[in-house]
């Protein structure tokens, strides 16, 4: 049996799933459906459009389904969808996407602390990790098991790689590849692999120095992006984590900052590379 406060207010047009918990003077709005087993506690806002999957827990203060911070949008119908067993904490805020029937997605055991910010159209894979106040633009998309700090901005369009771990109180206009370690205010670069990350996601000890490898070429040597590219794939054996390494390389659009030389690394689609130097 679902328990709904008598203070609570929900819309005639909301689900309400098996075993719910709705705390006093929650807010459910048009559109919203709500899964088995998740709770809703005190003080928690879901404006509308918003699919919340099975199992999660929402904190008081949050708000889901808000519209997007966008000039664009015209009113047109957008969602929020999130996955089953999120936890999404105090204050925190999901918004809406812009777009017909466009979709802010979060996976599936995602963790989103205190005041945390998605802004529109943003894409989470599962198990993501976002610490206190971290900030994220719109079409932002964040990758499976990727761990952002606290108090991190990112710029709209960024695309953080999986299983990525970026250090609190930093900040990026520019992608993050898969397996990276990052750190640096205002920009975020890269400075090793996600060590500890790669071993409790039980990559082998070949896997990870593979990568270690990879990342020595691509973002420490003097070599240019092409130069780069090139040489991991003659001197690093070639598995499912380098190509997905490669790939997100070749195909970054914002470039990947460096943080010996400050070249910003930037792939196209084509696989041609170029390169931008940027100024410390």
């Amino acid at each position: 049996m679902s328990f709904i406060h008598p203070s609570a207010i929900i819309d005639e047009s909301a689900v309400i799933g098996e075993d719910v918990y709705i705390g006093p003077y929650s807010i459910i709005g048009p559109q919203v459906t709500i899964g088995d087993g998740s709770r809703l506690n005190s003080h928690v806002v879901i404006e509308g459009y918003t699919r919340l999957g099975r199992h999660c827990n929402v904190s008081p203060g949050a708000v889901l389904g808000g519209l997007p911070q966008d000039h664009g949008f015209g009113g047109e119908i957008s969602w929020v969808e999130i996955g089953d067993h999120c936890q999404i904490r105090e204050c925190a805020t999901v918004n809406r996407a812009s777009g017909e029937n466009q979709i802010t997605k979060m996976g599936d055991h995602c963790l989103i602390m205190a005041y945390s910010h998605l802004g529109h159209n943003c894409q989470l894979g599962n198990r993501v990790v976002l610490a206190n106040s971290a900030q994220l633009g719109g079409f932002v998309e964040v990758g499976d098991s990727a761990f952002i700090g606290g108090v991190f901005a990112a710029h709209q369009f960024v695309k953080i790689g999986r299983l990525a771990i970026i250090s609190g109180f930093s900040a990026t206009r520019q992608d993050i590849p898969p397996f990276a370690m990052a750190e640096g205010r205002p920009q975020a670069m890269v400075v090793g692999i996600n060590r500890i990350g790669l071993k409790r996601a039980n990559f082998s000890a070949e896997e990870r120095n593979r990568l270690k490898k990879a990342f020595q070429l691509l973002f420490f040597s003097r070599m240019l992006g092409p130069q780069a590219i090139l040489a991991v794939e003659e001197q690093v054996e070639v598995d499912s984590n380098i190509s997905e390494l490669l790939d997100f390389v070749k195909h970054s659009k914002r470039g990947i900052q460096r943080v010996d030389d400050r070249v910003s690394v930037r792939g196209r689609a084509t696989d041609q590379m170029e390169v931008e130097i940027t100024h410390a």
